[in-house]
């Protein structure tokens, strides 16, 4: 069983930038793909962005260009960094993680979600 801790949200005004970290513990035998998604309120939970375990990054069209996706294997982390933050951005993000091959979609591990709140 993985558990995923997330940390770094918080209120920052536009313009401004964050950086989420989720760590990865427990019993598993190897993370594959991680990423973050993201529910805003009153909208359904959204994909953001996902790495795989070889460290390939991929973006939803809402996320290019703002948004940077890494991880450490060794620490079994994904960090998610947002520049040019806006008030649309405001939502609870949520850590994903699957064991072992599969999609992004498939996770199976989930974190307790960390809030960011942009001001205009």
């Amino acid at each position: 069983q993985v558990q995923l801790v997330e940390s770094g949200g918080g209120l920052v005004q536009a313009g401004g930038s964050l950086r989420l970290s989720c760590a990865a513990s427990g019993s598993f035998f190897r993370i594959g793909v991680m990423g973050w998604y993201r529910q805003a309120p009153g909208k359904q939970r959204e994909l953001v962005a996902y790495i795989t375990d070889g460290g390939l990054p991929r973006y939803t069209y809402s996320a290019k260009g703002r948004f940077t996706i890494s991880r450490d294997n060794t620490q079994n982390t994904v960090v998610l960094e947002i520049n040019s933050l806006r008030p649309e951005d405001t939502a609870v993000y949520y850590c994903a993680a699957k064991q072992g091959p599969g999609s992004i979609d498939e996770s199976d591990s989930w974190g307790q979600g960390t809030q960011v709140t942009v001001s205009s």
